[in-house]
C-alpha cells in the first residue's frame, strides 16, 4: 500500500475568478476581468437547464484579434466554449491531470453543488500541487 498523500483540486485551484454573461461583448468582458492571471472567464448559465461556458484569452486571440474583428462588435457567445468539462473540488490532482491530458484541456471550472467555486489549470496542478508536495 502506498503512503502517497492525496492532493485535492480544492487545495490547488484558484478561488478567485471572473464570470461574464454570454451576451456581453468581448470588450466588456475584458474590461470586467479582475483576475487576469486566470487567463479566462467563466460564462454564467442563462437559466437552470443551461451549462457553464468558458472564454479563454486564447479564444479571443484566435477569433477576434487574429481575424481582425472589433471586440466591441463580437459577443462572448460567438467565441466561447460551451458546454465545458468541469472538475469536482474533491478530485485527486493526478486524475485531474489525466482528464486534462485526455481532452487536451489547459484549465477547467471547479463546480460543487451546481456552483462554480474555482478554476484549476495545469499550472496549478503541477506547481501548487505536485511541486509543493515533493
Amino acid at each position: 500500500m502506498s503512503d502517497r498523500t492525496v492532493v485535492r483540486v480544492r487545495e490547488v485551484m484558484q478561488d478567485e475568478f471572473d464570470m461574464v454573461d454570454g451576451m456581453a461583448t468581448i470588450a466588456e468582458a475584458l474590461k470586467a476581468m479582475k483576475h487576469v492571471e486566470a487567463r479566462g472567464l467563466i460564462v454564467n448559465k442563462r437559466h437552470d437547464d443551461d451549462e457553464f461556458g468558458m472564454l479563454l484569452i486564447t479564444d479571443i486571440a484566435r477569433h477576434v484579434l487574429g481575424k481582425d474583428r472589433a471586440p466591441e462588435r463580437v459577443n462572448v457567445y460567438e467565441v466561447m466554449a460551451k458546454p465545458v468539462i468541469t472538475v469536482d473540488p474533491e478530485m485527486d490532482i493526478r486524475y485531474c491531470a489525466r482528464l486534462f491530458t485526455r481532452f487536451d484541456l489547459s484549465r477547467a471550472p471547479v463546480v460543487e453543488n451546481g456552483k462554480v467555486v474555482g478554476m484549476v489549470s495545469m499550472y496549478d496542478l503541477v506547481f501548487k500541487g505536485l511541486y509543493t508536495h515533493l
